[in-house]
């Protein structure tokens, strides 16, 4: 059974980074994507950055870019999103997905698999 773990959120300050990892076990398949995502309260989730499991990254929202960095390790089954320059808007649940069978995973109805989430707070 697959089974993804988010961790690295916490409370930061504008202007300040924090590097979120997904790790994965139980894959049933060699080709996924795998997105992450976020869900500020009262507010529907978004895609914030994917990546392929050859490594391939999808453009990042236009939210993010120039500040959030996703990669991975495959010999960790890892998924990484740096993030640099936290603004109070980032602030937010952080989730990875998985869709098994594609190069892409940028709508949260696609994904097969997510994580339980991850708290990030950013105060200004």
């Amino acid at each position: 059974q697959v089974q993804l773990v988010e961790s690295g959120g916490g409370l930061v300050q504008a202007g300040g980074s924090l590097r979120l990892s997904c790790a994965a076990s139980g894959h049933s398949s060699r080709i996924y994507a795998t997105g992450w995502f976020r869900q500020a309260a009262g507010k529907e989730r978004e895609f914030v950055a994917g990546i392929t499991w050859t490594g391939v990254t999808t453009n990042n929202a236009d939210s993010v870019k120039g500040r959030f960095t996703i990669s991975r390790d495959n010999a960790k089954n890892t998924v990484y999103l740096q993030m640099n320059s936290l603004k109070p808007e980032d602030t937010a649940v952080y989730y990875c997905g998985i869709k098994y069978g594609s190069l892409r995973l940028t709508s949260p109805d696609e994904a097969d698999y997510w994580g339980q989430g991850t708290q990030v707070i950013v105060s200004s």
